[in-house]
């Protein structure tokens, strides 16, 4: 499935800021890292938690796995996403 590409949309009298991704990778960054959260937190709260050999229940071992796919990989979209966001608003001013 190809994807097609919003609109440009207008920020000022003469100026188009193109939609190059950024307010999907903030939130879509944001989505998993809360949803890594969540699973952390359950795990540690509802799940019988974790010791040095792993966790205590299998719905908790799932939990940890979420927890850690979802912090590291959802850190780097809204990292990615902020340093756009951070850039985009440089060309802004300057422009």
């Amino acid at each position: 499935m190809i994807a097609m590409s919003a609109p440009e949309r207008t920020t000022g009298p003469l100026q188009k800021v193109p939609d190059d991704g950024t307010r999907q990778l903030l939130r879509w960054g944001s989505s998993m890292v809360a949803a890594g959260l969540l699973a952390a937190l359950l795990l540690e709260t509802v799940l019988g938690g974790f010791s040095a050999t792993g966790a205590s229940t299998n719905t908790g071992w799932f939990a940890l796995i979420v927890a850690l796919m979802c912090l590291p990989f959802g850190g780097l979209l809204l990292a990615l996403g902020a340093a756009k966001w951070i850039r985009n608003r440089a060309i802004a001013r300057r422009g």
